[in-house]
């Protein structure tokens, strides 16, 4: 805006300009939003925000402006203004609690304490509203990322090499639990691949998921998950001898429409008769499709429908979300495959979460959160919703505050 000198938009998040990590480097001093919002860096921040909004908003009532003008600015309010407004709320709901403070220390020092009790009561619930309103601004502060919105290709798979029978039961337990989680969620879950193991178990299955925010709410769900367990039967079982297995998590967005070109040429496509649970045709009918893309070596089956035609269709729906994530990736520059980085080796080592039966306790490894009752946890409710908010809520956390260090860094030179 060339006529109005004094205005230069100050930039908004941009996470496309950073990797968001889980690390075992815990941040210790932004664990939660209530911290990080008390952090000088992100107060100067927001008050730089706030004071450009005022600016922008004064700007908008000249009568100088041409339509282009008017539209910027306009876009940049409206940008603007819910995280100026949010800033103002806990800013007064900051002095509200102050002055509970001053009559908390005022009541305790004349002895009233019923007065006290109930001053106590509002404070802590002042609090609990605080964290909800940091948490509002520093999701309006860190923009959605692209495929937030998207459908997601689930697909879980027994481990290779660890834990035999415990691996695959727990699969389908994980299976069941994200099959659950899509119910609570009322997301539309429909099984595209299901291979069973013979001890009732599961080598491998994927699912195609639709529904609001999917991907948002499933993409730390990627990596390797860990069991620990006392097998049900046999000598083990007897013994009370602990067994460790693993199983693994793939999620990739797929975007309502995905613009793949896919020559026939390049594709070589069998049938076969279904084998897991999709009906009275299972192992009647050569209904089952796989499709092998031969440039790639990109493998994908349908065996859940009926109609050997609706398989097809199904299956170079997903060979299409998988060739275009490999489009997205090469775009992002990535050094490995978002499956790669999700699969890695499938080694212990590289866990993301560890289910210890024994001890009935879920750990989270990137964001040191333990979480009890894993019942709870795989029957894909509450209490796994409350899992999968805590890491959003780290990751964004995590991102203003890296954000918020490369600002500095740039400003002290570094």
């Amino acid at each position: 805006l060339h006529n109005h000198g004094s205005w230069r938009p100050e930039p908004l998040l941009d996470t496309a300009r950073f990797t968001l990590s889980f690390n075992s480097r815990h941040r210790k001093n932004h664990q939660d939003s209530q911290a990080l919002w008390k952090h000088e860096a992100v107060q100067k921040y927001l008050e730089t925000l706030s004071k450009e909004y005022q600016q922008v908003s004064h700007l908008l009532s000249a009568d100088s402006l041409n339509d282009f003008e008017q539209r910027t600015l306009r876009r940049r309010c409206a940008d603007l203004f819910p995280i100026a407004a949010a800033f103002q709320e806990i800013k007064e709901a900051e002095r509200e609690v102050q002055e509970l403070k001053a009559m908390c220390t005022e009541l305790d020092s004349r002895d009233e304490k019923q007065l006290l009790e109930l001053a106590l009561e509002e404070k802590e619930s002042l609090d609990e509203k605080m964290n909800v309103l940091c948490r509002k601004l520093f999701q309006l502060l860190v923009p959605k990322e692209k495929y937030d919105r998207s459908p997601v290709i689930l697909e879980v798979t027994a481990g290779r090499t660890t834990g035999g029978d415990i691996c695959q039961q727990f699969t389908k337990e994980m299976f069941e639990m994200y099959q659950n989680y899509a119910d609570y969620k009322r997301w539309t879950f429909d099984i595209v691949n299901y291979t069973p193991a013979e001890i009732g178990g599961l080598h491998h299955a994927a699912a195609h998921i639709s529904g609001e925010n999917v991907y948002r709410h499933l993409k730390y769900e990627g990596g390797t998950h860990r069991v620990q367990r006392i097998p049900e039967t046999g000598m083990s079982s007897r013994m009370q001898r602990i067994h460790t297995g693993t199983m693994s998590v793939i999620v990739l967005p797929q975007p309502e429409e995905v613009d793949v070109k896919v020559d026939p040429k390049d594709l070589r496509i069998d049938t076969f008769r279904a084998r897991g649970a999709g009906g009275q045709h299972v192992n009647k009918t050569d209904s089952a499709v796989r499709i092998v893309h031969l440039p790639t070596g990109l493998a994908v089956e349908c065996q859940q429908e009926r109609s050997q035609q609706t398989n097809k269709e199904i299956a170079l729906r997903t060979l299409r979300a998988k060739l275009y994530q490999q489009i997205i990736e090469k775009q992002l520059s990535q050094e490995q495959s978002a499956r790669k980085l999700q699969l890695g080796t499938r080694a212990q080592s590289e866990r993301i979460r560890t289910y210890n039966f024994t001890q009935d306790r879920v750990t989270d490894h990137r964001i040191s959160y333990d979480a009890r009752n894993i019942k709870e946890i795989l029957s894909g409710k509450e209490a796994l919703d409350k899992l999968i908010n805590r890491l959003l809520e780290f990751a964004e956390i995590e991102a203003v505050t890296q954000y918020l260090e490369n600002l500095q860094a740039l400003e002290g030179g570094g």
